[in-house]
């Protein structure tokens, strides 16, 4: 088991913990850009390393009452075959060493898409932290749901990015009377199947590496749990948005960017960044940021675990 490799999950579980996000965003990348290894398997291995992950904020979750089932169950019926589908179309599209490529060019441009949903992501809770946290009646509406599951499951199945990021982002948008505590309960609950079968059906093609994926759950699953208990101190705002500048520079990196381009967008985010969270705070005498890092700590600690 490679120790360098491991302290590398460990390094993105805190940001998981602190953040509620950046799972697969960040994982896959850093072993394609740092590690060196194949795309295919850094989606497979990270994949089997979230499905060991998940279930440990899910169990957290189902025992607060803040899981949607109904909502979960239709989430599933897309996105479970789809992840397979996901699979068998990088096999079918590009079989051989050329599904290298596509799957890397596909994973930049899931990571320009998570960074997008972070954002939404964020502003949205900034809009709703005011609010009262009182439940609200929420209606399934099966066909939307199901096929955000389906694009979801694809996306996982091809990139291993999404089920936190990207499938949050659109419940969003479908369900705006859901909770924040109960909206990242669902995410996460029916992520545990949707990882599981792309992990499967990865493993099924021989592309899991055992190895790699044992020592990114060594590092994350106590990286998680640091980052949890840092989540109630630490801006989350501030954390948040260089996630998203980390997201942007590994996107175009991954997209065949030079490195002076990448410098240049990252430098230029981290700047638009700091210049937001300035006006944020400035026009928020009330500290909501406090709120966003602790009042919601169920969607900072749980969201990507």
């Amino acid at each position: 088991m490679d120790p360098v490799l491991a302290l590398a999950g460990l390094g993105v579980g805190i940001v998981v913990g602190l953040t509620g996000m950046g799972g697969g965003a960040l994982m896959t990348p850093i072993l394609v850009l740092v590690f060196g290894v194949p795309p295919v398997a850094a989606v497979s291995s990270d994949l089997a390393a979230s499905a060991v992950m998940k279930p440990f904020g899910g169990f957290v979750h189902a025992r607060r009452g803040t899981v949607h089932w109904p909502m979960v169950g239709w989430l599933c019926v897309g996105s479970v075959p789809s992840a397979f589908l996901g699979v068998l179309l990088l096999r079918l599209v590009a079989p051989g060493p050329s599904v290298q490529h596509v799957i890397q060019y596909a994973l930049g441009a899931a990571l320009l898409l998570a960074a997008a949903g972070l954002v939404t992501k964020t502003l949205a809770a900034r809009r709703r932290a005011g609010q009262p946290g009182a439940a609200a009646p929420v209606r399934v509406r099966p066909l939307p749901t199901a096929l955000l599951g389906a694009v979801g499951g694809l996306v996982v199945g091809l990139t291993s990015v999404g089920s936190g990021s990207l499938i949050i982002v659109v419940l969003l948008v479908l369900y705006p009377a859901l909770r924040a505590n109960d909206l990242v309960g669902t995410d996460l609950v029916q992520a545990i199947p949707l990882v599981s079968a792309a992990a499967l059906g990865h493993a099924l093609f021989g592309d899991l590496h055992l190895d790699i994926a044992a020592a990114v759950v060594v590092g994350s699953v106590p990286g998680v749990l640091i980052g949890a208990r840092l989540s109630a101190y630490a801006p989350a705002a501030v954390v948040r948005s260089a996630l998203v500048v980390v997201l942007l520079a590994s996107a175009l990196k991954l997209l065949g960017a030079g490195n002076l381009t990448v410098a240049l967008v990252a430098g230029a985010a981290a700047l638009g960044a700091l210049g937001v969270v300035g006006v944020l705070r400035l026009r928020a005498p009330a500290d909501p940021s406090t709120v966003d890092s602790r009042g919601q700590s169920g969607e900072v600690t749980h969201a990507a675990i």
